[in-house]
């Protein structure tokens, strides 16, 4: 079998078309772009396109379905450039969608986004070439500026009555009479702090002394009371309670001459005559003392 013999020119050509290849593939690889997936194209026209570049994304709802192309100008006309974009052929666009250009993070890169129109009954799809609505979005500083500034707007006309207020305060003198006044009570504490403390040295010691002497005192008469035999206390004051009660049930029952005088309904009748008849007997004394007295120098007559 012959062998085949490439010149060296053969081979360096070869060499450089499979470079090329693999520079061209390595760089839609970075880009994100699968080249052996098949793409359709679609248009779009606009005044301005902010810093767009070709290789910018291409989203819906957030996710990545393409990238921009191409951009073609023509400064002649009012919608100066045309932009074409790639996407995925199996992302199907409904008819009236459109493209937006927006910002695409904080460092000011702009993307396409694409925006679904709503769907109608039967649906219509956009074929590859076809010209899509162009719209541009509000860029972030625009959306941070629109919800910022009424709250900025807020704390600047709130700082701003704050500082009327503090210069009218300021102005009005209660500041000051607020620092006289701070200044009168730093004085006044400064002398009961001093007087206070004089009192610390001078009476706290004979006080201490005092509340140690009492101590002292309650000592003494907690030991006294250790000794006091209250268990035999107790005991003669039960002894003394219960002969209280049998005395006081035997005067009630009429038993003994307390019980007598306090229940016989006679005796005391009796008693009661006795003292009718020595008080009618000392009446009649009084009267006629002559009846119940004889007394005489030389004798009684004898009548």
């Amino acid at each position: 079998m012959k062998k085949i013999t490439l010149s060296k020119e053969v081979r360096v050509g070869i060499m450089t078309i499979v470079a090329i290849f693999i520079l061209y593939f390595g760089l839609n690889f970075l880009k994100g772009v699968d080249i052996f997936k098949p793409v359709d194209y679609y248009l779009a026209t606009y005044k301005e396109v902010d810093g767009l570049v070709p290789s910018s994304p291409v989203y819906i709802k957030g996710y990545k379905v393409g990238q921009v192309e191409e951009i073609q100008y023509d400064f002649q006309k009012e919608t100066a450039f045309t932009v074409r974009i790639s996407v995925s052929n199996d992302i199907r666009i409904p008819q009236g969608s459109a493209m937006e250009l927006f910002d695409d993070g904080l460092m000011g890169g702009k993307a396409i986004q694409l925006v679904y129109a709503p769907q109608t009954t039967p649906v219509l799809f956009c074929e590859s070439g076809d010209t899509l609505l162009s719209q541009t979005g509000a860029g972030l500083l625009d959306q941070l500026a629109g919800g910022l500034m009424p709250k900025i707007e807020n704390i600047t006309n709130q700082a701003d009555s704050l500082l009327r207020s503090v210069r009218l305060l300021v102005d009005g003198g209660s500041v000051q009479n607020s620092l006289s006044s701070i200044e009168k009570t730093t004085a006044d504490l400064a002398v009961s702090s001093s007087a206070l403390k004089k009192m610390m040295q001078q009476d706290m010691p004979l006080l201490i002394q005092n509340v140690q002497g009492l101590t002292s005192d309650f000592k003494i008469v907690s030991g006294n009371l250790k000794k006091i035999d209250f268990a035999s206390t107790f005991q003669n004051i039960d002894v003394t309670v219960r002969d209280l009660n049998q005395i006081t049930r035997k005067v009630n029952d009429g038993e003994g001459s307390v019980g007598l005088l306090l229940n016989d309904k006679s005796l005391y009748m009796n008693l009661v005559n006795v003292t009718n008849s020595a008080d009618e007997l000392l009446i009649d004394l009084r009267n006629s003392p002559k009846r119940y007295v004889h007394f005489s120098l030389f004798g009684s007559r004898e009548r």
